[in-house]
């Protein structure tokens, strides 16, 4: 994958809009009538107070405390930053929570201790206990790291992970395995050389002395040399533990027919004469963050027979702690484990290799942008393989279950395994296809909006992320200043500014434009003043005539204005078919509403056509349609006039002879509730609907804005479709994340 770029101002604006901050907390109970209130808290709430005093393991069921994990640091070791303090420390422990909810569903508070001494931290986190199912410790700088984390292991009965040591440990172990297996080679007579012997160095080399490798086989360095039985300078009990009884005194020296090197130090410690000396097929983890020990190319250049691993997402075979502790943890969750184990860290370790062995389903190779199989260039998963939450948790609990630590065993696995797969959040997986399209695509995106800044964020994100090509339409003066207020201003050589002044295709637009508009009351100065001084025509022109690939609009503009000027160029009218799709995210769920932009009071025949472009428009976003004619009633009852179009538009449906599932007409609530559902058994839908075609523009507008400010869903959309060119039209309230993601819709085709 390419590597991404950002300016310093576009990291702080993620981190400032739309709230400060990464995430917020959320009631999973109404809230809303006293009753609710009474129950939520006094008096109701000393019932369960009661239970759990008398019996504290009714605490995992009537709290949130089995899926709630402690991320705690205090700054002294922050990324390759170094002590940044407990408040800078807070963003990066922010995000750790946000991975445990992204990739594992476990929900998670950050806390940062405002301390250095582990006697306070120990207490703090010990004190805290009660109220989580797991601590994950972050960020800590050694040795005060295993001081802590042994402590509170030994005085708490939920596990306490130190993720910097054992995360990284796993990752690096189960691609130890896979490139052992590929090399031919046996952990129990490999030579590992390890350069690093902070808390991540030393947990890799434990755990695989736990998996099978010998003692007197696993050389340890520091930034002195090898740490050998005798040595007294620079030593504490963390690194004598390690100490071998060898005449080694370099790393130099220590590669010389090694097997294995583990990196977890600094840029440039390994040189490519160090890699010629190794054995044959070296495996070689070069693990600093963020450069590595040395580079995949300046190893293969001396060893074509190397296999190789980094920290670094821009490089086959990254070491990358989430695909550890996300899973890890919610194995240990589920059987309200007591620790994480040895055995459970070993467990992860190879069900990871185990998966990474198997067949890479098309959707994840499609996100990386090439095939992946395994080999010497794919000796671990990738992070968005979506088998991972249905596969390592439960090798993981197992593990937990097998080795005494489960307080609540799981008895059918099989059960466990599908509950896991549902706790995926398909809107990440929908997001995240179509950014793995638009990157294969590299669309020529035209910004017809040059002029508002969050567009022009927008063009510049999109060209950095490695989408495609941004052409800004607008004066470039003006593209200039808005950029520089906006602390863009690199970025002002980088994009392409078009307008009427600078194109040599104007007479040949104008052209088209008179030819298309002459007999609707259109002269040569009305074609003049539309294609030289309005951006939407503009821009649309552009596409028109292929000087772009995709066009994005309307963020300044109402949508129907917008849609009117574009309708001067393209036939992306109800006449023609064009349809308005929105797609709605919310806890974790998709519903298309259909036509949100073009049919102002469609009749059946215009509802089964909307039905089927919205079908085309979910296909694109990776979900099988199944649709809803959504009205007041239901099957007929209460009978109504207004209803009827919605009882009629199946029937066309059926006529047509479409390849989707559809039903209706009904209610909302038998659309998306499957127990609404059960009382009308003989409906076609074999599950909640992902599309709702309603009745008309008004009532399809005012269920979306309904849901986006009651309920706060996301709004994508509305994504036109049916328009012989890729166009999207963003809304008036776009934020630039909002319109980046019209222009990913664009870059993909999904209206088309």
């Amino acid at each position: 994958m390419t590597k991404q770029k950002y300016t310093p101002e576009e990291a702080l604006a993620f981190h400032l809009e739309p709230t400060p901050g990464k995430f917020e907390i959320t009631a999973t109970v109404p809230m809303t009538t006293q009753r609710d209130l009474s129950l939520a808290y006094s008096p109701g709430v000393a019932v369960p107070c009661e239970a759990i005093a008398e019996n504290p393991e009714l605490a995992y069921d009537y709290t949130n405390k089995g899926n709630l994990v402690a991320v705690i640091s205090n700054g002294t070791a922050v990324l390759g930053l170094g002590n940044l303090g407990a408040l800078g420390s807070k963003p990066v422990m922010e995000g750790k929570a946000v991975l445990f909810k992204r990739f594992a569903d476990v929900n998670s508070i950050d806390i940062e201790l405002d301390t250095e001494d582990p006697d306070e931290i120990i207490k703090a986190v010990r004190l805290m206990g009660p109220t989580f199912g797991g601590i994950n410790l972050e960020d800590i700088k050694a040795p005060e790291c295993f001081i802590i984390e042994q402590k509170l292991k030994e005085e708490m009965d939920i596990p306490v992970f130190h993720d910097d040591q054992h995360g990284t440990a796993v990752i690096c172990a189960a691609g130890m395995i896979n490139a052992l297996h590929i090399s031919g080679k046996k952990i129990e007579d490999v030579k590992v050389v390890l350069n690093g012997a902070g808390a991540a160095g030393i947990a890799c080399v434990e755990l695989l002395k736990r998996m099978g490798a010998r003692h007197e086989n696993c050389i340890v360095c520091d930034t002195k040399g090898v740490i050998y039985q005798g040595r007294t300078e620079g030593m504490n009990q963390w690194k004598s533990a390690h100490a071998v009884k060898t005449e080694l005194r370099t790393l130099e020296d220590a590669m010389k027919g090694a097997d294995v090197f583990l990196g977890v130090s600094a840029k440039g410690a390994v040189t490519p004469e160090m890699v010629e000396s190794m054995g044959d097929n070296p495996v070689i983890f070069a693990m600093a963050n963020p450069d590595p020990e040395i580079t995949p190319e300046e190893a293969h250049a001396v060893r074509a027979d190397a296999i190789v691993a980094t920290g670094r997402s821009d490089y086959p075979n990254q070491v990358n702690n989430v695909l550890g502790f996300p899973y890890l943890f919610r194995g240990a969750l589920d059987i309200h484990a007591r620790a994480i184990n040895d055995e459970m860290k070993i467990a992860c370790a190879e069900a990871l290799a185990k998966l990474a062995r198997e067949d890479v389903p098309d959707e994840v190779a499609m996100a990386y942008g090439k095939a992946l199989t395994f080999g010497r260039d794919y000796i671990i998963p990738t992070p968005f393989d979506p088998r991972l939450i249905h596969t390592i948790p439960p090798a993981v609990a197992k593990a937990g279950m097998d080795t005494g630590v489960a307080r609540r065993p799981i008895i059918d696995m099989d059960a466990y395994e599908v509950s896991l797969k549902s706790r995926m959040d398909p809107t990440a997986n929908v997001m995240r296809g179509i950014h793995a399209r638009a990157r294969k695509a590299q669309a020529r995106m035209i910004f017809a909006e040059g002029d508002d800044p969050r567009v022009l964020r927008a063009a510049v994100q999109y060209q950095r992320s490695g989408l495609g090509k941004a052409l800004v339409v607008g004066r470039e003066a003006d593209v200039k200043t808005k950029l520089e207020a906006a602390g863009m201003a690199d970025a002002v050589r980088e994009l392409e500014v078009v307008n009427a002044a600078n194109t040599r295709h104007l007479e040949t637009y104008k052209d088209f434009l008179y030819k298309r508009l002459q007999r609707k009351g259109y002269d040569r100065h009305d074609i003049h003043r539309l294609a030289a001084r309005d951006r939407h025509v503009f821009s649309a022109l552009m596409l028109s005539h292929g000087h772009g690939d995709g066009l994005i609009t309307g963020a300044t503009r109402k949508s129907a204005h917008v849609l009117e000027l574009i309708n001067h160029v393209f036939d992306a009218d109800a006449h023609h078919g064009a349809v308005g799709v929105t797609a709605l995210l919310n806890k974790g769920k998709i519903v298309l509403i259909s036509d949100t932009l073009v049919h102002e009071w469609p009749n059946e025949e215009d509802l089964a056509t909307i039905a089927e472009r919205s079908a085309d428009v979910a296909r694109h976003l990776g979900l099988e349609p199944r649709v809803a004619f959504v009205s007041f009633s239901t099957f007929g009852y209460p009978v109504s006039e207004r209803a009827e179009k919605m009882h009629l538009a199946p029937a066309v449906l059926e006529k047509r002879g479409v390849d989707f599932e559809f039903e209706g007409e009904m209610t909302v609530d038998v659309a998306l509730n499957a127990k609404a559902a059960e009382a009308y058994p003989f409906q076609r839908l074999t599950g909640p609907a992902n599309i709702l075609v309603v009745p008309a523009r008004h009532s399809a507008s005012i269920s979306v804005k309904l849901m986006q400010e009651m309920a706060g869903a996301t709004v994508v959309g509305p994504i036109l479709s049916g328009v012989d060119k890729s166009i999207q039209i963003c809304s008036t309230g776009s934020t630039a994340s909002d319109v980046l993601n019209m222009a990913i819709l664009a870059a993909c085709k999904v209206g088309d």
